[in-house]
């Protein structure tokens, strides 16, 4: 894989943003598939009402925008598709299998094997180096001392952090943060790519160059979601579910 660290950054010019390359690929074997989902919340005497019959199909080498306004549901639709939370009611069926009525421990194994997790805030362990953060999943997943230090190694640099393996997180600009827990979330092999708001807390030069990486990431067949509230960021992803009060309002693919 090219170095992302080469990724030319967009200059603020103040005009309107190019258009975005897209070469669509066709779509692979079904990955996730959500079916009449509902999801109840009970706060107080209140039953909040977050998913209201939602239905979604994913396929591998899919790059998905979620977008939504505050109260859509686009954040426990994330929760569902990141096996963090189960449905009230409804099927959620995950590479062939019924995650609806998974005990915990199963949903963590599914969460560990199968999906890689970018967050806004990066969520690193702070006292560990990048290359200890990134051999974490493989820690759980048992993998023996020195093929996960291989693996991770290899993943640190497929995203252009060969030279900052040893650097702790508060040695890091907030891009290379955010790379290490794109490597983190590679270094299994997953089967989704589940990015929340991957670009919330960095600048819109730096922001750019991770929404690169993702896209050289989708390009070597990784299978992508991207929830967001922002459009220019949901406008790199060939397809965008939009949500509003617990439904589906759009699903539409990018040309």
């Amino acid at each position: 894989m090219s170095s992302p660290s080469t990724f030319a950054s967009p200059e603020h010019t103040g005009h309107a943003p190019a258009p975005i390359k897209r070469d669509y690929r066709e779509p692979g074997p079904l990955v996730i598939e959500i079916e009449n989902v509902t999801k109840l919340y009970k706060m107080g005497e209140e039953i909040v009402h977050a998913l209201l019959g939602v239905s979604i199909r994913v396929h591998r080498n899919e790059y998905l925008a979620v977008m939504g306004p505050s109260g859509s549901g686009k954040s426990t639709l994330m929760n569902m598709l990141g096996c963090l939370d189960t449905p009230t009611s409804g099927k959620y069926h995950f590479t062939g299998k019924d995650v609806s009525g998974m005990s915990d421990d199963e949903l963590a194994d599914i969460r560990n094997r199968e999906i890689g997790f970018v967050f806004q805030t990066f969520n690193l362990l702070p006292r560990s180096s990048s290359l200890q953060n990134v051999e974490l999943p493989l820690v759980y997943a048992g993998l023996p001392p020195a093929q996960r230090r291989e693996k991770a190694i290899q993943t640190l640099r497929d995203v252009g952090l060969g030279e900052r393996m040893s650097h702790k997180p508060n040695e890091l600009s907030g891009g290379q943060r955010q790379r290490v827990a794109i490597a983190r979330a590679l270094v299994n092999n997953p089967s989704i790519i589940l990015a929340d708001e991957p670009t919330g807390n960095l600048d819109s030069k730096t922001g750019e160059e991770i929404m690169q990486l993702l896209e050289v990431l989708y390009e070597k067949g990784n299978t992508i979601i991207v929830v967001t509230h922002e459009e220019d960021i949901a406008r790199h992803a060939r397809r965008i579910v939009r949500l509003r009060d617990g439904l589906i309002e759009s699903d539409t693919r990018q040309h």
